[in-house]
């Protein structure tokens, strides 16, 4: 039924238990899983961050990629065999909706609402904006 899962991940509470149904999942079905994380830098423009220092621009971007990179030892530790991570920027939910139909994904998994320390400069809470876009099924995890 699901040969690809993408799950929106962004280091909260929240994500790491959409992470925990999309590990299950891909498990079930021996699925391909797809850890993706958006940095939206427009957020930053409205913190009256003009123009954004590449210092913190820098931060947040570490701060995914560390984020991504964790997600996917812990699916692969858990027994995911074809696990990959990507750190996209841009609107969150138009970008993992986009990544989702261009890479074949037959699942969207994301947490209901996600609330980090960068809130917004993350994924954010946009699973409602994500059900609403795609044309695949997601799966709303609270």
């Amino acid at each position: 039924m699901f040969k690809k899962i993408v799950v929106a991940y962004d280091g909260s509470d929240n994500a790491n238990r959409a992470l925990d149904v999309a590990i299950d999942l891909a498990k079930k079905y021996d699925a391909k899983l797809d850890v993706v994380q958006v940095v939206d830098t427009s957020a930053l423009l409205g913190m009256g961050l003009a123009p954004v220092p590449n210092d913190l621009i820098q931060q947040v971007y570490s701060k995914a990629k560390s984020d991504v990179e964790n997600a996917k030892s812990k699916a692969t530790n858990q027994g995911i065999k074809e696990v990959d991570g990507i750190v996209l920027e841009g609107d969150p939910a138009s970008s993992i909706v986009e990544y989702s139909s261009k890479s074949g994904a037959n699942l969207i998994v994301t947490g209901s609402r996600g609330l980090s320390t960068f809130k917004r400069l993350l994924l954010g809470s946009v699973s409602t904006k994500i059900a609403q876009e795609s044309r695949i099924p997601v799966l709303i995890v609270k």
